[in-house]
């Protein structure tokens, strides 16, 4: 068990893709919590690719992308990996035109722990800038301005 409840994602855009590359990390024990409550059943993950589709569904019910004139932007599910005591969620999100911000919501476990905090780290062209989400914030407007 840990003291603090905290995902990261990393949001860099490959300009050979055309895309935005999320991976998100989550602590396995708290990912595990929030798939049991969501699938009913207890839920140990293996980084069997089984897990894929529990952990797909709810990625795509916590997080979420839409440009500036609130068109979502669609994403496709990569897979996920184990790492210690956590797990990595890839996510690749299509991005042909120029990146001038928009509005993101990212409440992973934010239903589970009061404290849970999810930072963003948005890298576009050589800048950077980190977005904080919480229980009472769980969708802003992310720009690099």
């Amino acid at each position: 068990m840990h003291d603090f409840h905290a995902s990261v994602t990393q949001m860099v855009y490959n300009p050979k893709e055309r895309a935005f590359e999320l991976s998100i990390r989550v602590f396995t024990d708290d990912l595990e919590k929030a798939l049991t409550e969501t699938a009913g059943t207890k839920v140990h993950l293996t980084g069997d690719k089984k897990d894929d589709t529990l952990l797909e569904k709810y990625v795509r019910a916590h997080v979420a992308y839409m440009t500036p004139q609130r068109q979502p932007k669609a994403f496709t599910y990569v897979g996920h990996e184990e790492e210690a005591d956590a797990n990595w969620i890839y996510l690749e999100m299509p991005y042909t035109e120029p990146f001038k911000g928009g509005v993101m919501k990212q409440n992973i476990l934010t239903d589970l722990f009061d404290d849970q905090v999810n930072m963003v780290n948005l890298q576009y062209q050589g800048q950077k800038k980190t977005f904080v989400f919480r229980r009472n914030l769980p969708v802003q407007d992310v720009s690099l301005n």
